[in-house]
Parts: structure tokens; C-alpha cells; sequence
């Protein structure tokens, strides 16, 4: 019954990549404490010191071949296992806290976000279906959300590279400078958690955003962004439907992902509800049932942090921000333009319910 979560890659090939990020990760929480005993606080946790570590390793050194299974494996499942564990930190009552208007709310903002994305990428020239990319990653979930739909749409590999190459680095940017807009606009935990949520691209993000403001931040931060990934279910449908209508590709489609051509399919259940967001859902029903023991809620925390940080490190090491000269001006204007208006309508959904 396993065999679907079967990894690509057996234990022994992951082991460099794995050792490099666990390497960074101590970088990270020396670094840590390094602030704390110079400074008496961290002003940067160490969610944000891995991602800025593995950047400069990035920067200075490309890992080979023998790294990327490793990294891959950090960046992808120990993340997705670290989400699970975090769901035994959120209770029916946070949920309930949140409240029907915000979760009503988070499906207006996408869908808002995706239609005036799109809208501001054709005004800037560009084509059809690499607005449509942007737009979804941008609204939905950065890299993962422009990998699912790139083969419902037919989009080529160029698209596809164009936009994940800048929003990885983008979505970076936006990691570090988020705390320092939130205290700008004055949200406290509850707020600034939702902001972090409807705005930051992926959930490891989410997680390094909302850490500055405290526990209660990250849980509703996960929240809201593990229900703005969902819409990516609905938006796939959509946009299957929609793809007979497309104009065809002036040229044949390149390969999209691992060597695979466009299907214009709706992806399989796996990518639209990901094994990991109904694991998190499970922990939820488990925490409130009173299931989970209170005596392994703190471990499970301290471990879901931990494999955080290590992902944390190996986004850092993805990020080669030579590749924001390679995305192209319009491609740039596109994605800052859609992120600052995704940024102000999911500030204007916070003041109408009452959380800005």
C-alpha cells in the first residue's frame, strides 16, 4: 500500500546532498547563536540564516551531479514530512479562529490574483500561456503550481524555465523582506500568519516568513497557505477545459518536465491534494480528537523546525540569483506587478474581516 510514496532514488544516492544540507543547517544555527550571544535575540532565525547560507554556497560553488538527489530529497520530502508534523501543532480551534470569512476569503484572492495576473502579463506582451503560468504561481504556489499546470495549458520548456527560474529567486526576496512589511502595516501574529499565508509562494516559505512572529503566526500562516495550495485543484479543471481554446504554439513544445511532453490532461489526484496536505489535515483530526499525547507535542515541533531548516537549506542552495537576468524584462515586470497587487488585495481581505 506504500509503493506509491516509493522515492525515486535509493538511501545511498541521497547521502551527499542530505550531508551538504544538514552541514548548512548547522551554519544556520551557529549563526544563531551567534546573534544571541552577541545580541542577547535572534533577530534572523535560522529558517532565514539556511536559506541565506545555501545561497551564498550557491553563489560561490555549483554542487554536481552527485548533490542534487540529496538536495532534492531535502528540499521536497523532508519538507512535505515536516508539514505533517506540524499539523499536530493546529487544532480545530485555530481553524475555527480563523474563521468561514478568511477561508471563504482565500478563494476570492486567488481567484482575483490568477484572472489580474494574467491580465497585467498580456498588457506586457507576454504569450498567452506564460501569462497563465505566472499567474498561477503566482497566486497559487510558485514552482509547484507552474509544474501542474504547465502540461494542462501545453506550455513549452522555455515558459516553464522563464518562470520558475525568477520566481525561486523572487520568492527568496520576499521571504526576508516580509517581516519587515508586516511590522510596517502593523499586523500582529493572527494577521501577519494569513498575510504571510496569501502571499508567499511555497510553504517552506510560509514557515521562514511567519517564524519572526511567533508559533501562533507559522500555524496560521500553514493553514492558510495549505488551503490556497488546494485551489490548485479547481484552477487545473479550469484550465482543462479551457486549453482547447488556446492558440497553438507557434512551435512544437519543447518537454515540460522530466523529459515529458504537454498532455493538456488534468494531473492526477497525487499533485492536485498532495499526500502531505491530507497529512496535515489527519494530524489536525488527531490533535483535536485529543489522539496525540501532549507529552510528544513538543518533540514533534522541535523535529518539524529542524527538518524545516534542513529544506530551508537546500532552497538556499537552489537559488542562483544570476538566473533573474535570464527570466527576461517583461517576464520580471510581470511577476513583481502580480505579487505587489496579490500583497494589497490579500491586506484589503485582512481589514474587511477584521485581522489587519
Amino acid at each position: 500500500m506504500f509503493a506509491r510514496f516509493a522515492l525515486p532514488f535509493g538511501p545511498r544516492s541521497i547521502v551527499p546532498g542530505l550531508l551538504l544540507c544538514l552541514a548548512v543547517t548547522g551554519a544556520a544555527y551557529a549563526l544563531q547563536a551567534g546573534e544571541i550571544a552577541l545580541l542577547g535575540k535572534a533577530w534572523i532565525e535560522a529558517l532565514v540564516m539556511a536559506i541565506l547560507a545555501g545561497a551564498v554556497v550557491r553563489s560561490l560553488w555549483t554542487p554536481g551531479e552527485r548533490w542534487h538527489e540529496g538536495i532534492q530529497f531535502s528540499v521536497k520530502t523532508l519538507l512535505e514530512i515536516a508539514v505533517v508534523l506540524l499539523g499536530a501543532s493546529v487544532s480545530a480551534a485555530t481553524i475555527l479562529a480563523a474563521g468561514w470569512a478568511l477561508l471563504f476569503g482565500i478563494v476570492i484572492v486567488v481567484t482575483i490574483a490568477i484572472v489580474a495576473s494574467f491580465a497585467i502579463g498580456r498588457m506586457l506582451g507576454l504569450p498567452t500561456r506564460m501569462a497563465l503560468l505566472v499567474a498561477c504561481g503566482n497566486s497559487i504556489c510558485g514552482n509547484s503550481a507552474i509544474a501542474a499546470v504547465a502540461p494542462v495549458i501545453g506550455a513549452d520548456g522555455d515558459d516553464v524555465a522563464a518562470s520558475i527560474a525568477f520566481t525561486a529567486v523572487l520568492g527568496v526576496i520576499v521571504v526576508l523582506a516580509l517581516p519587515f512589511i508586516g511590522m510596517a502595516l502593523g499586523l500582529r501574529s493572527h494577521g501577519y500568519g494569513a498575510f504571510a499565508g496569501l502571499t508567499v509562494y511555497a510553504v517552506p516559505q510560509v514557515i521562514a516568513a511567519a517564524a519572526p512572529m511567533g508559533a501562533v503566526a507559522v500555524q496560521m500562516g500553514t493553514l492558510v497557505k495549505l488551503v490556497r495550495v488546494l485551489m490548485l485543484g479547481p484552477v487545473c479543471v479550469i484550465l482543462a477545459l479551457l486549453a482547447p481554446r488556446l492558440a497553438p504554439q507557434s512551435e512544437p513544445a519543447d518537454a515540460v518536465i522530466a523529459g515529458e511532453a504537454p498532455t493538456r490532461k488534468i494531473p492526477p489526484l497525487s499533485k492536485l491534494a498532495p499526500w502531505f496536505i491530507l497529512g496535515f489535515l489527519a494530524m489536525v483530526a488527531l490533535r483535536s480528537l485529543g489522539l496525540i499525547p501532549v507529552a510528544i507535542l513538543a518533540p514533534l515541533a522541535t523535529l518539524a523546525t529542524f527538518l524545516t531548516i534542513v529544506s530551508m537549506a537546500a532552497l538556499g542552495l537552489g537559488v542562483d540569483v544570476r538566473t533573474v537576468a535570464k527570466a527576461g524584462g517583461p517576464v520580471t515586470a510581470t511577476v513583481v506587478l502580480s505579487l505587489v497587487l496579490l500583497g494589497a488585495i490579500s491586506f484589503a481581505l485582512l481589514f474587511a474581516i477584521g485581522l489587519a
